[in-house]
Order: structure tokens, then sequence, then C-alpha cells
């Protein structure tokens, strides 16, 4: 059986109401998720004691808003049309990633997960060596592509075969404008570091975390075109799930992409005895793509 198969085969009126949108459980997600970001961001600006050791803390609640993000793509987290849009952009500017390029970008990676010269994630290549496994994790080529990508489109260059036509306007506009916010954050800095510490810092210290995370969806999966095959469902527990907004449901999401964040679990109860492939944490998975590489 493949994706397309598992779900083609579910009740009608299951898959109804499994796709059904509403605000509440996006907005009680979103507020739990921004409190704690301004819980800690607090701490961090009044100088408890220990305040350092709260910036990397910081730095994971932070870019672990790229879950969010990259859910608004697909217009689940909530009901409202705009107000996924308007969180994805807030959550883009934060991650330096411009939603409205990241949305055709990630719809092309749905469309063509895992299949060579197609899906875009694969541009580049995952780390084969240690030494490249390092410099991915280290988050300093996230950051790098980062800024060519924004100078690009702020430039008015907005390539690649996923993006729409129709659309490069709507994405080069975006970039221009997170660019002037740049710009202003940064004539800030010279009055107060405040965004430094709480922000832009953090950010660095939790890209690690990030990269660890997503190599763990797809890395070292079959280049097939099977969601069931090239996809990985990590198994961990319920502060992560919190965290990634239950992106660790990873098969689960790309059989089912329609599906809202909230109800993954109950999509993996439907489908658990169909997962191909799975790993018991991110710590094993880590170790075992060490291990193949060693």
């Amino acid at each position: 059986m493949d994706h397309k198969a598992f779900v083609s085969a579910l009740p009608a009126e299951l898959r109804e109401a499994m796709t059904a949108r509403s605000d509440g459980p996006g907005l009680r997600h979103l507020a739990l998720h921004l409190g704690a970001i301004l819980l800690v961001g607090g701490l961090i600006a009044t100088a408890v004691p220990g305040w350092w050791a709260l910036l990397p803390v910081q730095g994971v609640l932070i870019v672990f808003l790229f879950t969010l993000e990259h859910e608004a793509t697909h217009r689940t987290p909530f009901a409202s049309a705009r107000l996924n849009d308007e969180v994805g952009r807030a959550a883009g500017f934060l991650l330096l990633l411009p939603f409205e390029w990241f949305r055709y970008f990630h719809l092309a990676h749905h469309r063509w997960t895992n299949i060579d010269g197609k899906d875009p994630e694969l541009l580049g290549g995952k780390p084969e060596t240690l030494r490249a496994w390092l410099w991915h994790v280290s988050g300093l080529p996230y950051w790098w592509s980062g800024l060519r990508l924004m100078a690009a489109l702020a430039a008015g260059r907005a390539e690649g075969d996923y993006l729409p036509e129709a659309a490069k306007p709507r994405i080069v506009a975006e970039a221009r404008g997170m660019a002037v916010g740049y710009l202003v954050v940064g004539v800030g800095l010279i009055w107060s570091p405040l965004l430094w510490w709480v922000w832009i810092l953090p950010v660095l210290l939790g890209q690690p975390a990030l990269r660890l995370y997503l190599l763990a969806e797809h890395g070292d999966c079959p280049r097939v075109a099977n969601m069931l095959q090239n996809t990985r469902t990590t198994f961990t527990n319920r502060l992560m799930r919190f965290l990634a907004w239950n992106m660790p449901y990873h098969t689960e999401h790309h059989v089912w992409p329609a599906v809202p964040f909230h109800r993954l679990p109950e999509v993996h109860q439907l489908m658990r005895d169909k997962l191909q492939v799975t790993a018991e944490g991110y710590a094993a998975f880590t170790k075992a793509y060490l291990e193949r590489r060693l």
C-alpha cells in the first residue's frame, strides 16, 4: 500500500472530518508557544541570575517557529487563510525565511518529496561525512543561504522553476519589506542591544537544534515517491511534539498534508501499522545517521 491508497481507503466522512480547520487549537498552541518566548525573553532582558544559560533555550523556542511557518504554508494551523498567512510572515521575519517564497518551495517539496532533481530540499545534498555534518548542524550554511536568498529577492531575482510567474511580484515585495524591517532593527541596535540578546543571538545558538530535527524528517530515507517510505516519523516526548507543532509525526503529515497539526496524533493511530521508516527519538536517529558515515 502506498500513501494515496491509504487515504483513499478511508471513509469519506472521516476524510472530511479530519481535514476540517478551526482557529481555536492553533490560537491556543500559539499563545503557549509565544508565551514561553516572552517569558524566557523577559528573564533574559531583566538579567536574572544565570540569564546567559537561557539564551539557547530562547533560541530553540524561536527557531522552532519554523514548524509553524511550515504549517502555515498549508494554511492548516488556523481556519482563517489571512491569519495563517500573517502568522507565517511574522515567523519568517524572525527566521530570515521569506514566507511567500517558502510557500512555493515547500509545496514543491511535498509534490516531489525526496526525488532527486525535483525536490528543492535536496539541492546541495545531505551531509555525507562527519565534517559536512558538523558544518550543516552549525546552522551557518542556513544563515548564509538565507542572506543570499534575501539579497536576490530584494534585487528582484525570484528564481526557481517552482515559483509561479504570477507570484513573483508578491515574493519580491515581501522580501523588500523584510529588508526594510531588518534595517530598522539594525539601526535600533545602536540605541539598545535588547533585540540582540532576546532574538538575534538566541536564534544563532538555537539553529543547530532545528538542523538536527529537520535532518530526521527525510535523511537516509529511500528516494522513492511513496510517502510511507520517503519520510520518517520520529517517536519523541510531548514537549518535543509541542515545540514542533506535532511535526515529528512527519510521515503522517506527508501522507495527508491537509490535516491540521492538532489532529496528526489521530492520523498516527490510523496508520501506525503502515509506517515503514521510524526512529526511536532524535538522539537515536542522529547516532544511526553518523554511524552510517563513520
